[in-house]
């Protein structure tokens, strides 16, 4: 340890200069205006690959955003480790509740503040910087295959063909993946399960233009009423979701898991505390973290419509708009959830209005054995860095294309996280600690080294 640690401390300005030349490009996947944002960060990660050591990296074409690949092969027979991450952020609305410009990052507070200090720029920097180190000490032990997208806040929608396409060139043993968060700063965690999930938007029009609601109020169905009415339809009031066959496949997790992930340090009282609420709400008969990890959920993540300037104006809007998700758990399959939503949301919708539903996008639920010789090499690593055992816990979150990897390329991933509940990714003023970020860089070398000693090789 005292040799990563003396070079992360001799490198530490260049490696947040680096961070933050990569930061500052505003590469937003959702928004079409910053296409040429996700060829330059794209080009970023060449660059930063290229002076890490890799033998070859190359910025490849997707029928969406390109992707960034690059390689070091030492030996055929060492074990080969393919990492994951992503190039693209969240947009950064509502702008005005940001500190500071979110991609001119600034340390304050011990923390990087902006845009994709933590998702995912960070946490995918940390692995280069990991990969610098084991270069440049001689010590790299494994194969390593790097594959930087640039869709994953959209889904992903490109890179399962790109897999496809490029399946041998991905080969690899185990796929290491930073884009996950650790229960707290000192009690270390590796995610073992992510949920699934399937994400929609809904247009429901009533008359052919907005209206004037004092002449045709109560007489024409206001679009926004019936709306709300339809989505208070599809949950009830202790938290259980109302699509018929929603529930249909869900593997339920045993009691004996349950009480193992009990174990988790968990404090309700500060738990609310940190999101200013005065009560949790979910699912009746499972607990918070339960509640976050291993059962399905139904959220409203935006909902428009009429007018919404400064003012009053009285109108009955012709259209009202929502974007829907769900998060999913093992069993459930996202397309026949997909449609299932579908089919209800046109069942209860009155005649007095028109209603589509465009599915957007979705993934299937991933789950990542203890046993795995990988898992076993990331434990280890976590304690010689944290001084105790990781907690295995099942995330909330989804990453689409983790489950599509192991589907397509047939290959596990191991999830190792280092970001933080605190960090607020995909809200303003996201943030990741500069402990994390260089304990991430101190930790991944480790997993290298024990690796092939859990594979036996």
């Amino acid at each position: 340890m005292n040799d990563i640690n003396k070079y992360v401390k001799t490198h530490e300005k260049r490696f947040l200069d680096e961070l933050f030349e990569l930061i500052r490009i505003p590469s937003i996947s959702s928004l079409p205006e910053h296409k040429d944002d996700m060829y330059r960060a794209a080009e970023k990660w060449k660059e930063l690959l290229l002076a890490a050591g890799v033998d070859k990296a190359e910025v490849m074409e997707t029928d969406g955003n390109p992707v960034t690949y690059g390689e070091k092969i030492i030996d055929k027979n060492a074990p080969t480790v393919l990492v994951y991450g992503h190039m693209d952020v969240m947009p950064v609305d509502p702008l005005e509740l940001w500190n500071s410009d979110p991609f001119e990052p600034v340390i304050k507070d011990g923390k990087i503040w902006a845009r994709g200090a933590d998702d995912d720029k960070g946490q995918a920097f940390m692995h280069a910087k990991a990969f610098e180190y084991l270069v440049q000490s001689g010590k790299l032990t494994c194969n390593v295959k790097f594959l930087i997208e640039g869709e994953e806040e959209v889904g992903s929608p490109s890179l399962p063909k790109f897999c496809k396409k490029h399946k041998k060139m991905l080969q690899a043993d185990v796929i290491l993946v930073s884009d996950t968060s650790m229960i707290a700063p000192d009690i270390p965690s590796i995610t073992t399960g992510l949920r699934g999930l399937a994400y929609w938007q809904v247009e429901v029009t009533g008359p052919n233009a907005d209206l004037h609601s004092g002449i045709f109020g109560g007489a024409v169905a206001n679009p926004i009423n019936v709306l709300s009415k339809m989505i208070a339809q599809t949950m009830d009031d202790d938290g259980r979701i109302l699509i018929p066959g929603f529930y249909d496949d869900v593997i339920e997790v045993s009691k004996k898991e349950r009480a193992l992930m009990a174990k988790a340090p968990f404090c309700q009282r500060e738990y609310k505390k940190s999101l200013g609420i005065r009560a949790v709400f979910g699912e009746k008969g499972y607990t918070t973290n339960e509640r976050t990890g291993i059962r399905p959920t139904f959220d409203v993540c935006g909902i428009w419509g009429g007018y919404t300037g400064e003012g009053a104006k009285t109108v009955l809007p012709s259209k009202a708009y929502a974007k829907i998700s769900t998060r999913l758990v093992p069993g459930q399959d996202h397309q026949k959830i997909a449609k299932l939503f579908v089919d209800y949301f046109n069942s209860i919708a009155p005649k007095s209005v028109r209603v589509k539903v465009d599915y957007l996008h979705g993934g299937p639920s991933y789950v990542c054995p203890i046993d795995l010789p990988a898992y076993k090499a990331a434990e280890r690593a976590f304690k010689e860095v944290y001084g105790k055992d990781p907690v295995p816990v099942r995330s909330g979150g989804s990453i689409p294309i983790i489950a599509t990897f192991e589907e397509i390329l047939g290959i596990k991933s191991v999830l190792m996280g280092f970001g933080l509940a605190s960090d607020a990714i995909h809200s303003p003023n996201e943030n990741f600690p500069l402990e994390q970020f260089f304990n991430g860089i101190r930790t991944i070398p480790l997993f290298y080294k024990y690796l092939p000693q859990e594979m036996g090789k």
